[in-house]
């Protein structure tokens, strides 16, 4: 069989093996193997047994009787290896990149078996959107866990970060647009650093007969927001946003592509003043996974820091797609470096991560991910606990947790769990919820239903103290007015009549006291207490919010200026302007829906503006969007919040999703700035009753 049929050979088995099966958009599940055939061997740079490898997976995974006995060993044993790794549940790596790498190793011994598996994610992860939610939720969180840090050890970069930015742009959708959308803003900032950059550089590279091409390389939105989170700092304060490259055009030989990348190394750090602790050198120690290049930061004119990378056109070619790619590119078979790559990917496989960690994603620390038994995903807020998990499963089965099993060992019911834990859960028939379960949970539905269930046992014990009181009441012939009740129950710490005509019942209250109590009460004159009402002034603010001032905005004066339905600025926001061609100019907020269309189609209707110094004497309205436990108490928490505030309610409305047991509220507010608007929400989301407050 000649080897360049293979793959031609094994799409026609795969073909006729999947037949009639569909993806979840209703195409032929065929395209799925050629998406990832064609990532193999066109961005990879895999050969045609690697392409084939793929069809004869997708046909073998369940058709497991299929002959494939004509294909050459090396090729069955990659299939082999394939349709193993297929059966990998997350339970069984615990999300852990080291436990999945292993598994890895123990079922294939052929290392382009890895690389095949991540071309499959990325052709999953490019068509996500045809997944159902639940599926795609899990999908998120393998790539984020397990085959990101895969590719990174790999040296896959460029797959790495398309993987990143697909991630990140479903978990944190409003961030990724910000981010996305101010890199399409500052563009024309970056090309003119750059022009300005090698103005003095040009005649000395030019007199040295030193070729090359300049080439701008932006880091991925995924790779600037993991900046923005390990320094803690906001999207200008990460000054390696891009970098300027060198790209070197020079025969493939070593002795000659390094003394020219060091000869332009010393012209640019002539010129410009390097900061030699961010020096790194690639070229003489070159990565495992083949990557070599120069990297220096440098001050320019301005003040301003600029990375600067130095390498060669093959160099560029293997750091961008791999060695493999790279050859596959030139044309020409290059076995010994595509076997030298593939065995630091054997290397990479082998051995424990030895990276930086600012290199790896990181997974998200505000939620856990949890399995059943049966190897099912759920997602819990971090800090959940054993009965959390219960009640998320089923109500009535977390009404009967008992206890349960976390990776086998017996915990109780408050252990509190972490990602990647299997949990299994024990009940009891007679088990009832008790109020102390209440400090061991984080998640509104666990919370509703036990205050459900407990709520239901207090008023069935009040309906059987009310009876009793009043039976003793009516044979001592006395009376317990509401007034005199509540004194009682105040004094006593009752906070309502409910839990404290339990307690009657529960012998927690002593009858004969409450009848010493009236009686003492009956012997003194009534005291006439006259009430003290104060009226609390709320400030409100007057103003439509239009007449706040946009400084810098040249040659618009006298423009009118409004403020986007679409995404409703405050005052504080990061903002642009958009010249509406009879409206005036619109602001939207950076992280507008609509911002990334309007900056990419009309850059010459965008008009750079500023916030003045102090806010006007105007409102903006803003809407949050607040989830709360199904409790009549939440509203009033919430209306005392904004009290607190110098903003005004609109309008507030209430739906009850009784699925979730949860109130999902809308609150529309005036506000004078983004700082009194953060207060309150940072206010509403401290409530014990709300899980969750966003800004729409």
């Amino acid at each position: 069989m000649e080897e360049e049929l293979l793959s031609v050979k094994a799409r026609k088995i795969a073909q006729d093996a999947l037949e009639g099966e569909l993806r979840y958009d209703g195409t032929p599940f065929i395209s799925h193997a050629d998406g990832v055939a064609s990532i193999v061997t066109s961005e990879i740079g895999l050969p045609d047994p690697c392409a084939a490898a793929v069809y004869l997976h997708e046909a073998t995974r369940v058709h497991k009787d299929i002959d494939i006995k004509e294909f050459p060993q090396d090729v069955r044993m990659m299939v082999e290896g394939l349709n193993k790794i297929s059966t990998i549940k997350p339970k069984d790596t615990r999300l852990e990149a080291e436990n999945y790498k292993k598994l890895i190793v123990q079922y294939s011994t052929d290392p382009r078996v890895s690389v095949i598996k991540i071309a499959d994610r990325l052709e999953v992860m490019r068509h996500l959107n045809i997944f159902p939610k639940t599926s795609r939720d899990q999908k998120l969180l393998e790539t984020l866990m397990l085959y990101m840090p895969l590719a990174h050890q790999l040296g896959l970069y460029n797959i790495n970060s398309e993987l990143g930015n697909i991630y990140f742009s479903h978990a944190e959708p409003e961030q990724y647009r910000a981010i996305t959308n101010k890199l399409k803003a500052t563009e024309k900032e970056r090309e003119r650093l750059t022009r300005e950059f090698i103005e003095p550089l040009k005649k000395k590279l030019s007199d040295a007969g030193i070729s090359y091409k300049l080439k701008i390389r932006t880091k991925s939105a995924w790779s600037i927001w993991r900046k923005m989170q390990v320094q803690k700092v906001p999207f200008e304060g990460v000054y390696d946003v891009f970098a300027i490259r060198f790209i070197i055009d020079c025969n493939d030989d070593p002795a000659t592509e390094k003394d020219l990348c060091w000869k332009v190394y010393s012209y640019v750090t002539e010129e410009y003043e390097p900061d030699t602790k961010r020096l790194r050198d690639w070229i003489t120690t070159p990565r495992p996974s083949g990557y070599e290049s120069l990297h220096i930061t440098v001050k320019n004119r301005q003040g301003s820091y600029l990375e600067v990378q130095i390498r060669t056109k093959r160099m560029d070619d293997v750091a961008e797609n791999g060695p493999a790619a790279h050859w596959a590119y030139k044309g020409v078979k290059h076995e010994q470096t595509t076997d030298k790559w593939l065995l630091s990917v054997r290397d990479a496989l082998e051995h424990p991560l030895s990276t930086n960690p600012e290199d790896l994603p990181a997974p998200p620390d505000k939620e856990i991910f949890v399995f059943t038994p049966t190897g099912e995903l759920r997602i819990l807020p971090t800090g959940a606990s054993l009965l959390d998990f219960a009640f998320n499963i089923h109500s009535g089965l977390g009404a009967r947790c008992i206890g349960g099993k976390v990776n086998g060992k017996a915990v109780q019911l408050k252990e509190k769990l972490k990602t990647g834990d299997s949990v299994e859960i024990l009940t009891r028939k007679d088990q009832k919820p008790s109020r102390d379960w209440l400090n061991w949970i984080v998640t509104s539905k666990a919370r509703s239903k036990i205050k459900l269930e407990l709520d239901a046992e207090e008023r069935k014990r009040a309906a059987e103290g009310r009876e009793l009181l009043e039976r003793r009441l009516r044979n001592w012939k006395m009376e317990f007015p509401d007034v005199m009740q509540t004194e009682y129950m105040k004094a006593h710490k009752f906070s309502s009549v409910l839990a404290f005509m339990a307690a009657i019942a529960n012998g927690e209250v002593d009858i004969n006291a409450i009848k010493a109590y009236i009686l003492e009460k009956s012997s003194k004159e009534p005291e006439v207490q006259q009430e003290h009402i104060v009226k609390e002034k709320v400030p409100g603010y007057a103003g439509d919010g239009e007449d706040i001032l946009v400084l810098n905005a040249r040659d618009v004066k006298g423009l009118d200026y409004k403020m986007a339905a679409c995404c409703n600025p405050v005052f504080g926001d990061d903002v642009f302007g958009f010249v509406t061609r009879s409206a005036g100019i619109k602001i939207h907020r950076i992280s507008c829906p609509n911002a990334a269309r309007l900056i990419e189609r009309y850059p010459y209707r965008i008009q750079k503006v500023v916030w003045q110094e102090t806010a006007a004497a105007g409102s903006f309205l803003a809407t949050l969007f607040i989830v709360s436990d199904s409790e009549h108490s939440v509203m009033s928490a919430i209306l005392d919040v904004t009290g607190q505030f110098r903003v005004s309610v609109r309008s507030f409305n209430v739906n009850e999703n009784h699925r979730n047991g949860t109130y999902e509220i809308t609150l529309r507010l005036l506000v004078p700035s983004n700082l009194e608007l953060d207060k309150v929400i940072s206010q509403i989301a401290a409530l014990k009753q709300v899980s969750k407050v966003k800004r729409q």
